[in-house]
């Protein structure tokens, strides 16, 4: 009996809503520089997963975080702790599986360092509505972050109103909920203070708008 003709398709040049469910090495997926910015694209264990596009109740918050830790780059005298911050970036885990992170940041690296290049120092998640988005943020990330060596996870909830950090050294990992009235300073960039209140009221207008 003659073995079954398996015949491997070129990679996709481009993802779109019909992309969920391709099969692709992280390699593959990585080359791709053509893609609907209406959806956000992951690949987990070798398969495309699509999403919808971040909202504004997620995107305005990034944007606002994303200035905090500039002015703190630009501002205090401890600011060169920052290196660089990009939102939306992918995170390669392994040769199956990348991800596609809210916002990155990097520390202070030498010139030659090139950020895209490696994981990021802190890593951050705004959840997405939805009980499989809140696993996916909350549990599948926080393993994958850990697994390449990010430092922190931020995940930033506006439905419970909370943030949660994890600190995510080999061992004995830590977790800290912090509350819409706390602010969080982390010793990886000295002097940040960031207001979670003051992020959450980015996401906040947007859900009044929609309700009128």
């Amino acid at each position: 009996m003659n073995a079954p003709l398996i015949i491997k398709l070129p990679p996709p040049r481009r993802l779109d809503a019909d992309s969920s469910g391709l099969r692709m090495s992280a390699k593959e997926f990585l080359a791709v520089k053509d893609w609907n910015p209406s959806f956000r694209y992951e690949l987990f264990n070798g398969v495309v997963v699509v999403n919808a596009a971040a909202s504004l109740q997620e995107g305005d918050p990034n944007e606002e975080l994303g200035y905090l830790l500039r002015r703190y780059a630009d501002d205090h005298p401890k600011g060169i702790a920052l290196y660089a911050t990009c939102y939306e970036r992918d995170v390669r885990i392994d040769k199956d599986n990348v991800r596609r992170a809210d916002r990155c940041v990097w520390l202070t690296r030498s010139e030659e360092y090139e950020p895209d290049s490696v994981p990021p120092d802190i890593a951050i998640e705004f959840v997405s509505p939805g009980r499989r988005n809140a696993e996916r943020d909350y549990v599948l990330k926080k393993i994958d972050y850990q697994s390449i060596g990010v430092k922190e996870y931020w995940i930033i909830d506006r439905f419970k109103r909370t943030m949660t950090v994890h600190a995510l050294p080999p061992a004995n990992p830590e977790t800290r909920i912090v509350t819409e009235k706390e602010s969080y300073s982390t010793p990886l960039l000295p002097g940040f203070k960031l207001p979670l209140k003051r992020i959450l009221q980015k996401a906040d207008r947007w859900a009044k708008k929609k309700k009128e």
